[in-house]
């Protein structure tokens, strides 16, 4: 029997699930990241994936963290997409 090629379904909105290749769209998308209490961090989307129940998650690094890429559920008011080039 061969296994699923399925992505995992994940649990909460922070994971690091491993979706099929097929599914990723690879990009390379700067964005500012709301931290909470008022800070703000560049940060870097470098991938999209839908799961199963429509939801977006995005491969998003912060910047300067020291804490690698992270598959996150996209969360518009928290992660702000900024132009790649020029306005």
């Amino acid at each position: 029997m061969m296994e699923s090629q399925r992505s995992p379904e994940v649990a909460g909105d922070r994971a690091d699930p491993q979706p099929a290749d097929r599914d990723v769209r690879w990009v390379y998308q700067p964005v500012e990241v709301h931290l909470g209490g008022g800070t703000w961090a560049l940060g870097r989307i470098s991938a999209w994936w839908q799961d199963s129940a429509g939801r977006r998650w995005c491969r998003l690094r912060v910047g300067r963290s020291g804490q690698p890429a992270l598959w996150q559920l996209f969360d518009p008011s928290r992660v702000q997409l900024l132009p790649v080039s020029g306005l």
